[in-house]
């Protein structure tokens, strides 16, 4: 089987090294790539947006399953035309990829089936937004409808700055289209949890949950960033919730893609917030998360390629996948200033040190047959053991070794698995 990945970072590496391991896997390809998928695949020198392009080179080289990685070139419909074509490919089509791509088909679908959420507004005009905040507490949440880079999602404090946002967006257009109509939301409190699911479009399977730790700094301190980390499995997803989530939130939600007329292919995560009411979806994605991904692969046990190619050709014939037991702790190393200014260019030192490591290179690429910094999330590094303690240990004992100037993480990934580890032991 010749596979091609595309997008470059540390979601997708982590999708290249798991592919890898496949025996159905012949040759390996990347599109556009970065220096870490090159140890596993050939990179190809094709940006993730070029859909002509990414299309010639899987019918050139005859690839038989493409995998998306990141959401632009969904929203772009790439699934659509690499069907028509004939060239098989995992991911949802650009109708079921609005799920992602708009917050009000989202939310609109959700209240739509039934599926709890918080409660929201959709707003295009300014001063019906300003009448429509009586309706609401602080903080609030203002999400744009679009894709917007990572800078849709807002959170308020107070009515002064809400008026000033609710300028910018609606009225100066500070975000273009992705921000002309907008989400007025409930604002949330609760621990958040991501969970993975398969489709071919008929079926589905759970593939495995995660924790994402959005804040830059300690503690869930500073600004909201793509995330800083991520733990699997997750200390206090109960088998309670579990059916919660199961009866609540995907039943309803594949049922209502089935009866809208959607025909859903692909990975479809539910960002999920444990509220003292009980779950709530806070989004959809419409591809695989970036870290979840880094902590969630490294534990399955089963051949990805041959469930991926399932998921894409309508053949997904199992109802349950197999994880490790162990523990995966994912640490994200970022540029200092992330996720505002950042320099980028600055050589990474220790690599070699951590070849039997997991470490997933994102912003990083070649210059001068160097490796340097080239985003805001530089590479994330992942660690598996038994005991979740042994495991976060491992995995910033590997980051301690690598360098780069401005190197900065968080130092308290994994560190509710201590705790949980602690009560378990205290019960025994």
């Amino acid at each position: 089987m010749r596979v091609l990945v595309v997008g470059k970072g540390g979601r997708e590496a982590a999708l290249v090294w798991k592919l890898s391991k496949s025996n159905r896997v012949t040759e390996l390809f990347c599109a556009p790539g970065n220096p870490g998928t090159s140890r596993f695949a050939e990179n190809v020198g094709i940006d993730d947006f070029d859909i002509d392009g990414l299309l010639g080179f899987a019918i050139e080289r005859e690839i038989d399953l493409v995998v998306v990685g990141p959401e632009k070139p969904l929203s772009m419909g790439i699934v659509d035309i690499f069907r028509e074509k004939g060239v098989t490919i995992f991911g949802p089509n650009a109708a079921c990829a609005r799920l992602e791509t708009s917050k009000v088909f989202a939310k609109n679908f959700m209240k739509r089936h039934k599926i709890p959420t918080a409660n929201y507004r959709v707003e295009r005009y300014y001063l019906q937004a300003l009448a429509d905040l009586e309706d609401f507490d602080f903080p609030l949440v203002i999400k744009a409808d679009g894709l917007a880079a990572g800078k849709g999602v807002f959170i308020l404090d107070n009515v002064e700055e809400t008026r000033l946002l609710l300028g910018e967006l609606l009225l100066n257009h500070s975000l273009g289209e992705a921000g002309s109509r907008i989400v007025l939301e409930e604002f949330l409190i609760g621990s958040e949890l991501s969970l993975f699911v398969l489709a071919d479009g008929s079926n589905y399977v759970e593939l495995g949950e995660a924790r994402d730790f959005k804040k830059a700094l300690d503690g869930n301190f500073g600004q909201n960033t793509g995330g800083m980390g991520a733990i699997s499995p997750v200390p206090d997803y109960s088998e309670e919730i579990r059916e919660e989530f199961r009866e609540r939130i995907l039943k309803p939600t594949m049922e209502g893609l089935i009866s809208d007329g959607l025909k859903y292919t692909g990975l479809l995560y539910f960002g999920l917030i444990l509220t003292a009411n009980g779950l709530r979806v806070l989004e959809f994605n419409c591809r695989f998360g970036d870290p979840e991904t880094q902590a969630i692969l490294p534990r399955i046990e089963f051949d990805l390629a041959k469930v991926l190619y399932q998921c894409a050709t309508g053949s997904l014939g199992i109802d349950k996948l197999h994880l490790s037991e162990e523990t995966s702790v994912a640490v994200v190393a970022a540029s200092q200033g992330y996720p505002g200014e950042f320099d980028t260019c600055h050589a990474i030192s220790g690599l070699d040190t951590v070849d039997d490591n997991l470490v997933f290179q994102a912003g990083t690429t070649f210059r001068d047959s160097r490796i340097v910094t080239s985003g805001g999330r530089v590479l994330t590094v992942t660690a598996l053991d038994k005991s979740p303690k042994i495991a976060r240990e491992k995995a910033y004992s590997t980051l301690s070794r690598i360098f780069y100037k401005g190197i900065t993480y968080r130092t308290d990934i994994g560190a509710e698995f201590d705790v949980n580890l602690n009560l378990a032991e205290r019960e025994v």
